[in-house]
């Protein structure tokens, strides 16, 4: 070029370099292009106006889609938008792969993008270099996509911040990976440190606590909103030489700090340090910006999260009772697990009562609900009922005098025709008072889930009680009691239906589980409580989940009571605990539905014996003594069943006593006769048996021996093997 000649335009210039111009205006929807831009998009090398339809028909779907993605990027950053690009043929084929660079601007008034930028051809480089790593392509892109779902997955997922720390550690991005982490924070002037991951403890130090002020990239981040990439240890050091000795000891060679906005706020920053030098190329950037808005998100959730469990659970906790000092004799522990929906806060609760004469009681309820308005109604019945309670009623009268202060209080905005408030709510409640010298036992019942009973051979038995209405239904309601007596080195269980029944479970399903747990626990107290949480809520609740799929969780609380004694199932191990179940049952004359209870206990204390025909026999056995005492007798029915001796040698003995001094005899009933079978029943099923008068009245019993292999289960049977009656009658009188 002559002196004095003018200069080429921009675009003669751009021309002989190859590489085209264009422009492209959202609002309108049109691209401009030169005629080297045009040629480039496999068009008639003459400058064109298109529309983006046009233009996108020569782009491949996937590089289209990431212009969008860079585009927004480079605004939110301020800094050129680069992407390379494969032009399609009218036939999807790849004929040529072009790098685009734009400076792209936002108008908020018309909310549009409008850039102007060049299209130059490149190689695209070979797979394995280093120029390869850093190219965009179709596997590079698919690879990015499927590790952002598998990230925002995991990052929603996350309900602690521990957890969101966790799981960002653990991201590995496609084609570069950070090897250290770390999150910070903001409290007032000062940078925190929230965790960090792949630096030893107590590095962290320098940084803790560093003056938002302070020449370092985080607090840059943190002051002005917008992202730090630093490819190399040169750049650091020429812009950050302050703190850059701090960052120099770990050897990294690429570092990018990141804001983590939430609602437009920057809550923090988040550092990816590299061992290996990163370009950082929109691409990349473009990863590591949306990680950082996933990552904010999660954090702010758990934060919230943690927030509202610690208020809710001191809310909850602060209504439970301490334990206080041991009961002489006795072992107790207790669980309360908020687990409900909302803010967690339900109604569940329970509580140890002081009474005098040296007993106490044992209170566990659920308040209908899971709010704020169930934690306030839980804490007033808590204090009514050890109001009750210390004033010395019985059971039953605690009760009744609570369902009626439940009803006032739940009932007090009652329209005038009797219609109930707009919020009525009930509760369920179970109160036990104890004594501790003899194990003496007196129950009533709300509505609320029966006790279980762990025996010392780990038997585990749910004990029917009678009951009421739940609290706050019927103010005149009455609640009746029943009499237990707990054996020594038995334990007792009380607990809400959200351990029976979280994951899941009905009551049969769910009580399934709980025995199974109690039954082969050999820890103390404290550890079967923690079992019983742990077998809803742990890992292993997985694998049990019940009929019921989409019921949804609910508070937990329980209570256990083991009475003390040389024979216990609490820490002793299962091969080394006593041979022998008992259970007792009183049938009133009032009650015959309770002869099906009694179907129940036999059953559920013979659930290992081996033959399924005497478990059926004794059942059968059971109900016929009872109907008997109470259809011949004045007086209520004492059923005691017990086993005995080791597995393969045991024998069940049952025994039902009643106050009736007359003895029953043998009958011979004809074929129509609706009576008269008993003792002939008896007689056939029963390996032997007899009646036995006591002080007042008498009882009637039957053993039935554990068959072993070799030998007939049951008498019948042996009359079959043995035609010429080896097996004899036996007549009441010689069965003492």
């Amino acid at each position: 070029m002559r002196t004095g000649e003018p200069l080429p335009t921009v675009g003669e210039v751009l021309a002989s370099l190859a590489t085209g111009l264009w422009r492209w205006d959202t609002a309108t929807g049109e691209v401009s292009v030169d005629a080297e831009a045009a040629r480039l998009l496999g068009l008639p090398t003459e400058p064109a106006t298109l529309t983006e339809a046009q233009v996108r028909s020569r782009l491949h779907p996937v590089d289209w889609n990431e212009i969008t993605g860079v585009v927004q990027l480079a605004v939110a950053e301020d800094t050129l938008a680069e992407v390379r690009i494969r032009i399609m043929d009218a036939r999807g084929r790849v004929v040529r792969v072009v790098r685009s660079r734009s400076k792209p601007s936002f108008d908020p008034q018309r909310r549009a993008y409008e850039l102007i930028g060049t299209l130059q051809e490149v190689t695209e480089p070979l797979p394995g270099t280093p120029a390869g790593r850093r190219a965009v392509t179709g596997d590079w892109r698919r690879s990015r996509e499927a590790f952002l779902l598998d990230a925002g997955r995991a990052l929603a997922e996350a309900r602690s911040t521990a957890e969101v720390l966790r799981v960002a550690a653990g991201l590995s991005m496609p084609g570069f990976s950070p090897d250290g982490l770390a999150v910070f924070g903001a409290e007032g002037d000062r940078l925190t440190i929230i965790g960090h991951h792949g630096q030893q403890s107590g590095d962290e130090g320098p940084f803790a606590a560093m003056a938002l002020a302070t020449d370092y990239p985080a607090a840059e981040v943190v002051r002005t909103g917008r992202a730090v990439y630093l490819s190399s240890p040169e750049e650091y050091r020429l812009r950050y030489p302050v703190t850059w000795p701090l960052a120099q000891r770990f050897n990294r060679r690429s570092w990018a700090f990141l804001p983590l906005t939430v609602a437009g706020r920057t809550m923090g920053a988040w550092m990816a340090a590299f061992t290996y030098p990163v370009a950082f190329t929109p691409d990349e950037r473009s990863v590591l910006t949306t990680v950082a808005r996933m990552l904010a998100q999660a954090l702010s959730r758990a934060g919230t999260a943690e927030s509202e469990r610690e208020l809710t659970d001191g809310l909850q906790r602060s209504m439970l009772p301490l334990l206080g000092p041991g009961i002489p004799g006795m072992s107790i522990a207790a669980r309360y697990v908020p687990t409900g929906g909302g803010l967690q806060v339900g109604g569940d609760w329970y509580d140890v009562i002081p009474l005098p004469g040296g007993k106490f009681a044992l209170v566990i309820g659920d308040v209908q609900g899971h709010d704020v308005r169930a934690a306030s109604l839980m804490g007033q019945l808590r204090i009514a009922l050890r109001a009750y309670a210390a004033e010395g009623h019985r059971p039953d009268a605690v009760l009744s005098r609570a369902s009626r202060f439940f009803y006032g209080i739940t009932h007090a905005d009652e329209g005038p025709d009797g219609a109930a408030g707009t919020d009525p709510r009930f509760a369920t409640c179970l109160y036990i008072e104890v004594d501790p010298a003899t194990g003496t036992v007196e129950t009533s019942r709300a509505g609320h889930l029966d006790p279980a009973v762990r025996m010392p051979d780990g038997t585990v038995l749910v004990r029917s009680t009678a009951g009421g209405l739940p609290l706050g239904i019927d103010p005149d309601c009455d609640y009746p009691t029943s009499r237990l007596a707990l054996e020594p080195g038995e334990a007792l269980l009380l607990c809400t239906d959200g351990l029976v029944e979280t994951g899941g479970h009905d009551l049969d399903s769910g009580w399934h589980r709980i025995r199974k747990i109690m039954e082969s626990h050999e820890g103390d107290m404290e550890t079967l409580a923690d079992a019983l949480v742990q077998a809803v809520h742990g890992p292993s609740s997985h694998h049990t989940t019940g009929p019921l799929a989409d019921r949804r969780e609910d508070d937990i609380a329980l209570l256990l009571l083991c009475r003390d004694g040389e024979v216990c199932g609490c820490g002793t191990p299962a091969a080394a605990r006593p041979p022998v179940r008992r259970t007792m049952l009183t049938v009133a004359q009032t009650e015959p539905e309770c002869v099906s209870v009694g179907r129940r206990h036999l059953r559920a204390l013979l659930h290992d014996w081996p033959c399924p025909d005497q478990v059926d026999s004794a059942e059968l056995l059971v109900s016929e003594m009872l109907t008997n005492v109470l259809v011949h007798t004045d007086s209520d029915a004492l059923l005691v069943a017990e086993i005995v001796g080791d597995p393969g040698a045991r024998m069940m003995r049952v025994e039902v006593g009643d106050a009736g001094d007359d003895l029953p005899h043998k009958r011979r009933p004809g074929e129509l006769a609706s009576s008269g079978r008993g003792l002939v029943l008896i007689e056939l099923l029963a390996d032997s048996w007899g009646v036995a008068p006591r002080g007042e009245g008498k009882s009637i019993w039957f053993e039935l021996r554990e068959p072993s292999a070799a030998e007939p289960a049951s008498p019948q049977d042996a009359r079959a093997a043995d035609p010429e009656g080896a097996v004899a009658d036996m007549d009441p009188a010689d069965a003492f």
